[in-house]
């Protein structure tokens, strides 16, 4: 197992307990450095303080556990207002808004004109697709054509 499957599966009860959902585990190196990262989520959202609970909750699990053979450091951050589209929940989340598309590549769709990237509403999912608005109609797209979905934010 990865050592991001065993850190989630290490530490997630105790975050659930604390009445946050793990939302992403990732492991990387940091210019010299290795870093931990646990990436939290709540439907009230997350605040600073909510990520030292969460800290101060699993970093005696990871010390007894010691899942990881070289020295990181551990952060815990907020998914983002702009997190990317991944879980059906997720999807479920953000039907009714604007999402940026991004895709691998241009759709045959002649009317996107050939683009890759576009904003559009989200109308609909399932397992394997997404539909959404644009100003030049709806589109049903595969799920794996897209490199990147996430909520478009206006500024």
């Amino acid at each position: 197992m990865k050592i991001t499957g065993t850190v989630a599966a290490l530490v997630e009860p105790a975050v659930r307990e604390l009445g946050y959902e793990l939302y992403d585990v990732d492991f990387h190196k940091e210019y010299d450095n290795w870093e931990l990262m646990l990436i939290i989520d709540s439907a009230e959202g997350i605040t600073l303080d909510d990520c030292e609970r969460v800290s101060r909750a699993v970093e005696p699990l990871l010390d007894e556990a010691d899942p990881i053979d070289q020295p990181y450091y551990l952060t815990v951050s907020s998914v983002g207002l702009d997190r990317p589209l991944r879980l059906p929940k997720d999807f479920d989340r953000n039907i009714g808004q604007k999402l940026d598309v991004k895709l691998y590549s241009a759709p045959a769709d002649k009317r996107l004109k050939g683009k890759k990237v576009f904003v559009g509403t989200l109308v609909s999912h399932d397992n394997e697709t997404f539909t959404v608005e644009t100003e030049a109609g709806a589109f049903t797209l595969q799920k794996k054509q897209a490199a990147l979905l996430r909520p478009h934010l206006d500024f």
